[in-house]
C-alpha cells in the first residue's frame, strides 16, 4: 500500500497546530504540561550548557523526524520521482540555450512539487503539532533568559535561536538522511 498523504489531512494539521500554538497563553494546561516535560529534559540540557544542549536537543529532534520521514512516506516513489528530476535537471543543462525546450523541462519540473508534497505529508502530519509545541516551548525558555539577563540568546556569538535551530536541522537532517538512505 503506498503512503500518501492529502492536502485535506495537511490542512486539518495546519489550523490544530494553529489552534494549539494561539492557546498556549491562554489555556495553561498547553503550555503547563509542555514545560512539566521539557524544563527537566531539554531544558536541563540547556541550563548545562547552552550551545551543546541545544546541539543534542535538535540532534534528537532531527532524529526523530528523520526517522518518522522514513516510516511515514513512499521511499521507493521518492527516490524515482528524485531520480527524475535529476535526469531533468541534466536534460535542461544541455538545453539551456532553447528557451522553448527550457520552458517545456521547466513544466515537467513543476510537475514533481505537487506530488512529492503529497508523499511527504504524513511525515508532518505526526511532526507538525509536536514541533509546534516545542517552538513555542523554546520561545518561552529563551525569552526568560533574555527576560533575566537584559540580553537575546546568541549562538556563536551572532545567530539567534531560531537560525540557529534551522541551520542545525539542515545539517543533522540531512547527514541522517544520507546515513539512514532516505529520499
Amino acid at each position: 500500500m503506498k503512503k500518501q498523504g492529502s492536502f485535506k489531512v495537511m490542512f486539518l494539521v495546519m489550523l490544530v497546530s494553529l489552534v494549539i500554538a494561539s492557546l498556549w497563553d491562554k489555556l495553561p494546561a498547553i503550555k503547563n504540561s509542555i514545560h512539566y516535560v521539557l524544563n527537566p529534559t531539554a531544558g536541563a540540557l540547556m541550563n548545562w550548557n547552552l550551545t551543546i544542549g541545544m546541539l543534542i536537543v535538535v540532534l534528537i529532534i532531527s532524529a526523530l523526524t528523520t526517522v518518522i520521514q522514513k516510516y511515514t512516506t513512499d521511499q521507493t516513489e521518492l527516490k524515482r520521482l528524485k531520480k527524475e528530476q535529476k535526469a531533468l535537471q541534466k536534460e535542461m543543462k544541455e538545453h539551456k540555450s532553447n528557451p522553448q525546450k527550457m520552458a517545456e523541462l521547466q513544466k515537467k519540473q513543476m510537475a514533481f512539487i505537487p506530488q512529492q508534497f503529497k508523499l511527504q505529508m504524513g511525515s508532518i502530519a505526526y511532526t507538525a503539532v509536536p514541533l509546534i509545541l516545542l517552538f513555542r516551548w523554546f520561545g518561552d525558555y529563551f525569552g526568560e533568559i533574555m527576560t533575566t539577563t537584559g540580553e537575546p540568546v546568541r549562538f556563536f556569538g551572532f545567530l539567534g535561536w531560531f537560525l540557529f535551530y534551522l541551520i542545525v536541522t539542515m545539517v543533522f537532517s540531512s547527514l541522517l538522511k544520507k546515513w539512514w538512505d532516505i529520499a
